[in-house]
């Protein structure tokens, strides 16, 4: 899917989402894009997962087994995963920003005052194993004018 086509599928339900969770939709979308490869991972067509969220022994939901790369002791490796599945992109957005919000690890993404520095929390918090992931974020925010998203929200 082209990056423009993405933005527009799920830009309105990050913005909508932003409105009630704090997440900024800058950050909803950057992650998306990025955690989905634009829409188009396995992962997203088999579960409509577009974060990446994995099924932990507290996820009630239905799941689906799929390899990963993780970055782990200095070196990428392919390991298998349970994930998360959802009925829909909309409800993999609207469980997502409920995910952050829940855990509180990610407790201090709320105290930041922009879509960068929010990157970097998550980062900080451990929602990614790649050392690279807020600055890919950060890049997919300024490349695709992704702050234009967040409006009066943040």
């Amino acid at each position: 899917m082209k990056p423009q086509d993405f933005i527009a599928l799920i830009g309105p339900a990050a913005r909508a989402c932003h409105k009630s969770s704090g997440v900024p939709a800058s950050i909803t979308v950057s992650q998306a894009a990025l955690e989905s490869g634009w829409g188009e991972s396995g992962l997203t067509k088999t579960a409509n997962n577009l974060f990446g969220i994995k099924a932990d022994s507290l996820w009630r939901g239905e799941a689906v087994t799929l390899d990963t790369k993780e970055f782990i002791r200095g070196q990428w490796v392919v390991v298998p995963a349970k994930w998360r599945k959802y009925p829909t992109w909309q409800a993999s957005v609207d469980d997502h920003a409920a995910f952050l919000k829940r855990n509180p690890r990610y407790k201090d993404c709320f105290l930041c005052v922009s879509a960068q520095t929010f990157a970097r929390a998550l980062l900080n918090a451990g929602y990614a194993t790649d050392p690279d992931y807020a600055d890919k974020l950060i890049s997919l925010i300024g490349t695709y004018s992704l702050a234009s998203l967040d409006g009066e929200c943040v």
